[in-house]
C-alpha cells in the first residue's frame, strides 16, 4: 500500500468519492474512496476540499464489522 499521509487535502487525491444512500440532503455524511495502492480515504462531505483520513483495508473492515455488530449503537 502506498503511503498517503492523514490530513492530505481530499481534493489532491484524485479519487472517486462515494457516499451512503442513507445520507441526507443537508450533506451530513462521510464519503469514502479506494486509493491506488489499496488504502481507503474518508472525508467530510461538507468539506470536500478539506483533510482526508487514510486507513488500511483491514482497519476499515474492523470498523465495519463493529458497526454491523452494534458496537457503536450507543453513539446514536
Amino acid at each position: 500500500m502506498s503511503s498517503v499521509p492523514n490530513g492530505v487535502p481530499a481534493s489532491a487525491l484524485g479519487a472517486r468519492w462515494i457516499k451512503s444512500s442513507h445520507s441526507n440532503a443537508e450533506g451530513n455524511c462521510v464519503e469514502v474512496a479506494v486509493l491506488d495502492g489499496g488504502g481507503v480515504a474518508m472525508r467530510n462531505s461538507r468539506d470536500p476540499e478539506g483533510p482526508a483520513l487514510i486507513y488500511t483495508p483491514a482497519e476499515v473492515a474492523a470498523f465495519v464489522a463493529g458497526a454491523k455488530g452494534g458496537e457503536f449503537d450507543h453513539l446514536l
